[in-house]
């Protein structure tokens, strides 16, 4: 197993989190399966707050009381094709490294990945389904693969629109995807910590937005917002439990619109 611990801020508790590979020998296609199917038990009450990702239960080998943070690692597992994988927290939230999901790809190879000698199964879209809210829309259309066409707007110089589409492999998360940080308004900050949300939040774990522009460091892509949007969809999708054969087009969307897809 690949072990490691996070930094406490002041008045918090440090978190250990450890990745082992294989959970158990797949003896058939269901067995690395039920562990995705147990990220689905998402509490009613969490899901309806704006950071919905707060988990009651996760993997069947997690013991904790709430997992906060959870969907970069959600997203490093579907993006690198990860169905066998043990994952254990022991304090009240994944940690948030640097805010992106490059450390957690780096885990898994460190942990050590090999191919099942078992089919894998694919939920496959068969037809278009599309959810419209306001301006945010998310649909779901048929395709052979994995893909995720994305675009975002916001009032801000920085972020009136940015657009990124791929075809999601190992090899395209790792490269483009997962080094995207998560993001937010300098004006969200004090909302959030009042709510009990993004406690351990600092300029080295996010990319925070001023009036004016990025406060803390440059940005790791031009588009990394729009980036990092889809990888939280690649994270939501996760929760699915399968392989999605399918093509997410998505016009500023976000959880709730990825979840109602």
């Amino acid at each position: 197993p690949v072990v490691f611990q996070s930094i406490a801020m002041p008045g918090e508790a440090e978190a250990a989190f450890s990745i082992t590979t294989p959970f158990v020998p797949a003896s058939n296609n269901e067995a690395g399966r039920e562990i995705l199917r147990g990220l689905l038990a998402v509490d009613a009450e969490d899901a309806a707050t704006v950071r919905p990702h707060v988990l009651r239960r996760a993997w069947v080998s997690v013991d904790t009381a709430a997992l906060a943070h959870n969907l970069r690692v959600l997203a490093t597992l579907a993006g690198l094709g990860v169905d066998d994988v043990r994952v254990e927290v022991d304090g009240p939230e994944v940690p948030v490294l640097d805010g992106s999901a490059a450390p957690f790809v780096i885990l898994l190879h460190e942990a050590g990945l090999r191919p099942l000698a078992v089919p894998r199964l694919h939920l496959r879209v068969k037809e278009p389904v599309e959810v419209v809210h306001g301006a945010k829309r998310a649909r779901l259309v048929p395709s052979d693969h994995f893909e995720v066409a994305y675009s975002i707007g916001f009032d801000h110089p920085l972020l009136r629109h940015q657009a990124f589409a791929l075809r999601v492999t190992p090899r395209s998360f790792t490269e483009t995807i997962a080094p995207a940080r998560t993001f937010g308004f300098l004006r969200e900050v004090e909302m959030l910590r009042k709510s009990g949300l993004a406690l351990g939040g600092s300029l080295e774990n996010a990319v925070v937005i001023g009036e004016t522009g990025v406060l803390n460091n440059k940005l790791r892509f031009e588009d990394e917002f729009v980036r990092h949007k889809i990888l939280d969809a690649v994270g939501d999708l996760a929760l699915l439990g399968h392989p999605l054969a399918g093509r997410l087009e998505a016009t500023k969307a976000g959880h709730a619109l990825h979840a109602a897809v």
